[in-house]
């Protein structure tokens, strides 16, 4: 069995060409950079892959993905071993995709991207901390839906306990 699972982000845009019999097949080449596993306080190590894709997924590449799309890929490893002009044999390996779904949604992509702004970024208001070490607890926003729970009812009668 030669099946391989991969998530990662798109190293760069991914490049399509259209080939084929009657050039109408997509052909989309691009690579994703894959996270190792770490213990904590280690650097994080990424592995690169070489990827392509044919035909309708190719066409879902080039519309849809780019470079630092995060995304999940099913598909096979593929020797791709050759002999250069040198005489030297090649060895290598590329991973052909035979599905691939979005692994964040498009805000949290955009959200992790860099914001571009040309005011500095203001620090976020704190609460006041009282002196017993703890974080004054922030107000409900006027429009919450949640209810308080007067002082003195027991568990008792509250349905979810």
């Amino acid at each position: 069995m030669n099946k391989v699972l991969l998530m990662g982000r798109l190293t760069r845009d991914p490049e399509v060409r259209y080939g084929g019999a009657d050039n109408q097949m997509a052909i989309a080449r691009f690579s994703i950079a894959v996270d190792r596993r770490r213990r904590a306080g280690e650097n994080v190590e990424a592995d690169f892959f070489n990827c392509t894709a044919f035909g309708k997924l190719g066409e879902f590449i080039e519309r849809y993905l780019k470079k630092g799309t995060k995304i999940a890929l099913t598909g096979r490893i593929q020797n791709d071993n050759y002999t250069n002009r040198d005489g030297q044999k090649v060895y290598s390996v590329q991973i052909i995709a035979e599905e691939i779904e979005f692994a964040e949604s498009k805000g949290s992509s955009e959200s992790s991207a860099p914001a571009r702004s040309a005011q500095p970024a203001q620090p976020a208001a704190q609460p006041e901390q009282p002196e017993t070490g703890f974080m004054a607890e922030p107000e409900a926003p006027a429009s919450s839906d949640f209810v308080s729970v007067p002082d003195g009812v027991e568990d008792e009668g509250l349905p979810f306990s």
